[in-house]
């Protein structure tokens, strides 16, 4: 059987709706692959497809998943689905496929002998390792509107997964939480559920108009830092240990 890619958009709904076109023609591992539009790299002897993004494919894949993969492995293989590597969406149909021909499918994701099972599973630490680390260092700033407003730049698509950690500590607040480098936010209204947003230009002008009292506030930490700074006792070889120059950009500290 010649190799057939299917070439989707790197979202949820494209993604997962590859995997239930790959999964529903039953190709086996080797016989099929799922790349992006814009990371595609040619092979020879393969036959390219587009998928059709639907959001009944996507349902139908995690009951799929859910049912006969259990909910750690449905974990894992979403988590794994915000990475930004190219290769992701083979290893999770990978996966699947392995579990399909195990007779203890929930048990998959113990399996880590198997390439594709060990991709899925380090793909997920590392997207959960960045969620868990913006969850530390994201600060909001006041906007003149009193909206709670976070810039961010993360490598992966973790706005989904630190929304609801703001939205239990905050949910009183309306705050947005925009992801620059994948264009998407997550947006909460005081009392409601929060919101995703993609695919919606964003002037990110209006956006620095903070009110008199993000000002203050911000004038106030300025001072502190440098009164409690002893000079002799600075080390910036430790601050860069400690919190890395890539992870300050996304904090209103140093800007």
């Amino acid at each position: 059987m010649v190799k057939r890619i299917y070439i989707c958009h790197d979202t949820r709904e494209g993604l997962f709706s590859a995997l239930y076109d790959a999964w529903k023609e039953r190709r086996e591992t080797g016989e099929a692959g799922i790349a992006f539009y814009g990371n595609l790299e040619a092979e020879l002897f393969c036959e390219y497809v587009e998928t059709i993004p639907s959001t009944q494919k996507v349902n139908a894949v995690e009951r799929m998943i859910w049912k006969n993969m259990g909910s750690e492995a449905y974990g894992r293989i979403y988590q794994a689905s915000k990475s930004t590597d190219p290769e992701k969406g083979t290893a999770i149909f990978q996966t699947m496929v392995a579990a399909r021909n195990i007779e203890q499918s929930n048990k998959i994701m113990d399996h880590l002998t198997n390439p594709a099972v060990k991709k899925v599973h380090d793909l997920s630490k590392t997207v959960g390792n960045e969620q868990h680390f913006f969850k530390e260092i994201l600060r909001f700033k006041e906007l003149k509107n009193g909206i709670l407003y976070a810039r961010i730049e993360p490598r992966h698509r973790i706005v989904e997964g630190i929304a609801p950690h703001f939205e239990n500590r905050l949910p009183l607040e309306n705050w947005l939480i925009y992801d620059a480098r994948h264009q998407e936010f997550a947006l909460h209204e005081a009392g409601k559920k929060w919101i995703l947003v993609s695919d919606v230009p964003v002037d990110e002008e209006l956006l620095k108009d903070v009110s008199e009292a993000e000002r203050e506030i911000q004038r106030l930490w300025k001072q502190f830092f440098h009164d409690i700074s002893v000079k002799e006792r600075e080390s910036d070889i430790r601050q860069k240990r400690m919190l890395p120059l890539k992870y300050r950009k996304n904090m209103v500290e140093f800007e």
